[in-house]
């Protein structure tokens, strides 16, 4: 336990530091990398598609939908199995040899696991051009960091696109992995993080995913149902210690009233905190390939979203990891004194 929260706190420290770092290999990529060729696997035969003249994919049969969704399954195991036995091997290893040397590798797999600050360096790229006033450049900036569409946005709803993605995985890139990470070590971290890599590349609501990818944005939607509730009351925490640019009563009200306006049974918690902190209005409808997608409003418009918000919400992000960090190192200190 000692070994494990040294490590657990060296390697938060050294995400604040140094991020994640472009020309260095990353585990994330390799992960993404598996399920990538998981997925060429299982699907040797592809999906087929419309003729050249646009004529729409004919609906799949019943048969052809449970393939689909067994082969998606199938790739959750595989990836999941293969990234936790990865990581316990080469956790196990290194602590045998050495107590130091594991706690070594303990803190740069922590530090792996971690995106606090790489969330805020690329948001922060968009706040930049945005303040220089290149709104093509802040477009394709956050283009990097979201799903929906971005060609089309005016200076709000770059700044609203880029807000909303903070607020978001300040849930699902920060105080999730660090709540795994304090329960079961690395290993139990990457086993989140292979299952939320997972879901960003193959849970989408499109034709080629609908069915594929179920099985990876369900096990997600659990994996993330109770640290996004924590991350929520986290947040508003911070909210009301943060400063006077935040609002912890308006955090407060408005997660209790829009926290469910999302079509993720996750995503809405900390999004609906973040707007009420910041006294502004988020999501509303957004295009997604090409799509519009009607999504209901999430919090009052007291202002109008402002590229500025893009810092406050990340100062927010950073607070909110503080107070997890210091929380779960609490509770790891009482649990290696009473037990």
């Amino acid at each position: 336990m000692t070994y494990h929260m040294i490590a657990f706190f060296l390697g938060f420290l050294v995400d604040l530091i140094f991020g994640d770092p472009y020309d260095l290999p990353h585990p994330i990529r390799l992960i993404g990398k598996l399920i990538t060729g998981t997925e060429k696997l299982l699907c040797k035969t592809g999906i087929e598609t419309g003729t050249e003249t646009g004529i729409k994919r004919k609906a799949k049969k019943a048969d052809d939908r449970r393939n689909e969704l067994r082969r998606g399954a199938e790739l959750v195991l595989i990836v999941t199995i293969s990234v936790v036995t990865a990581a316990a091997f080469l956790l196990f290893m290194a602590y045998k040899l050495h107590p130091i040397l594991g706690t070594a590798v303990e803190c740069m797999m922590t530090y792996q696991i971690l995106a606090v600050k790489c969330l805020k360096v690329e948001s922060m790229k968009v706040w930049q051009y945005l303040k220089n006033g290149s709104l093509e450049q802040a477009r394709k900036a956050v283009s990097m960091i979201v799903g929906r569409d971005t060609e089309h946005l005016d200076e709000e709803g770059v700044a609203k696109a880029a807000i909303e993605t903070v607020a978001e995985n300040t849930s699902d890139g920060v105080i999730a992995p660090m709540l795994y990470l304090a329960v079961g070590g690395p290993v139990l971290g990457f086993f989140y993080k292979a299952v939320n890599t997972m879901d960003s590349m193959i849970g989408y609501k499109n034709d080629k995913y609908l069915y594929f990818g179920r099985a990876a944005a369900k096990l997600d939607d659990f994996v993330n149902f109770v640290p996004a509730r924590i991350s929520a009351c986290l947040m508003i925490a911070a909210a009301f210690i943060a400063g006077r640019h935040f609002s912890g009563i308006g955090a407060w009200t408005i997660y209790k009233r829009d926290r469910k306006k999302h079509a993720s049974p996750n995503a809405g918690q900390a999004e609906a905190v973040c707007a009420g902190a910041l006294s502004i209005r988020l999501a509303g409808d957004a295009s997604y390939f090409g799509k519009t997608v009607k999504k209901p409003y999430i919090g009052e418009e007291v202002r109008r979203v402002e590229y500025g918000d893009i810092r406050r919400v990340n100062h927010l992000m950073y607070m909110t990891a503080w107070l997890c960090e210091m929380l779960c190192l609490l509770v790891m200190l009482k649990v290696r004194v009473f037990f």
